[in-house]
């Protein structure tokens, strides 16, 4: 069986008769979107999708970050830039 990591899941036909009574009724949770009852995608309320993109934007800096931790660092003045 696969796994849903939704506590609400929809079929296509519902989300297509009212998208927003389903966001609604998520509370801004997540949506399980389903299709021949497989889940075929999620739906997130837009403040949660932005909010997911600055962590992951965060995550990758911060690897990117860690990666050159041990470069010799390049003395720069701030007048020069």
């Amino acid at each position: 069986m696969q796994n849903v990591l939704a506590d609400m899941a929809v079929s296509v036909s519902e989300l297509k008769k009212n998208p927003s009574a389903v966001m609604n009724g998520a509370h801004g949770g997540p949506v399980a979107v389903l299709n021949h009852n497989r889940v075929m995608g999620y739906m997130v309320p837009a403040h949660v999708f932005e909010a997911m993109m600055e962590r992951l934007d965060d995550l990758e800096l911060a690897e990117l970050v860690r990666s050159r931790s041990h470069e010799t660092p390049v003395p720069v003045n701030l007048d020069d830039l």
